[in-house]
């Protein structure tokens, strides 16, 4: 019995630091402008939050929440913007520049010929994306807090949520741009990623649209994100949250899975 399970645990522990060496790479390759990439992926959802969140909050006045909770609007509006940072975060790396470097760098090409497999370079990739968008996610928890838009001990708890809804777009992003042939295919990627944007229950809470159209919002991993960080961060201390981490959980492993096997596809052919 110890025989066989032995190999398996070395098996996982190459494949980690397999993966680990890939982080390893990117943070050698970009670490002396990495702080201009955290300056630019934190500032954009920082200003959504002061000009509707603060500046369009004060004509709207406070909301209630589905649990009875009545909180201020720019209270409301600051969990979207940070799923959306951790959001955008993990795709800038998940998909323009993983897509450079697997299609023109021919990166991969090269990685494929030492032991590291497909699926390693997409974790270690995947971890690598994450770096960025954790970082987001603390800065702005920060923030929120010295804002007064949670507390201090509903933003820990935040924090590890903000990290799995990275890790699931970015995994998700991964997989799509396995798909994509140019450059110009990411032009629908950013629509796609505006919309969700905007109708993810970020600036209105989706039970005021009608039911199919909120039906349609629901299902989407943007809402999920954002209803799981504001129960989290403002909401109650019900258990609903559960059902938007297995969702999340579930498009992490779909898009890991995809990607990985996409990635054998394409480097072996």
């Amino acid at each position: 019995m110890v025989n066989l399970v032995l190999p398996r645990l070395v098996d996982v522990s190459a494949a980690s630091r397999r993966s680990a060496s890939v982080t390893e790479r990117n943070v050698a390759a970009l670490r002396s402008v990495y702080w201009l990439l955290l300056i630019s992926g934190f500032v954009e959802p920082l200003l959504y939050l002061l000009s509707i969140g603060v500046g369009v909050g004060a004509l709207i006045g406070d909301l209630t929440l589905p649990g009875g909770e009545v909180v201020s609007y720019a209270a409301f509006v600051a969990p979207a913007m940070l799923a959306s940072s951790a959001m955008t975060g993990a795709l800038a790396e998940t998909t323009f520049n993983f897509f450079g470097k697997m299609k023109y760098m021919k990166l991969y090409d090269g990685v494929i010929a030492t032991p590291v497999r497909p699926f390693e370079i997409a974790l270690g990739e995947l971890a690598w994306a994450m770096l960025r968008g954790s970082a987001y996610s603390a800065a702005f928890l920060v923030v929120m807090v010295a804002m007064e838009l949670t507390e201090p001990a509903r933003a820990l708890a935040a924090f590890p949520a903000a990290v799995l809804v990275g890790f699931a777009f970015g995994a998700l992003g991964m997989a799509i741009s396995t798909f994509m042939r140019s450059w110009q295919d990411f032009d629908l990627m950013g629509s796609a990623q505006f919309v969700l944007f905007l109708f993810s229950g970020t600036f209105v809470p989706a039970e005021a649209y009608p039911a199919v159209l909120r039906w349609l919002i629901e299902v989407t991993p943007l809402y999920r994100a954002v209803h799981l960080i504001r129960e989290l961060t403002v909401g109650t201390a019900g258990w609903s949250w559960l059902l938007d981490v297995l969702y999340l959980i579930a498009a992490l492993a779909a898009g890991l899975l995809i990607a990985s096997r996409r990635m054998s596809h394409l480097l072996y052919k």
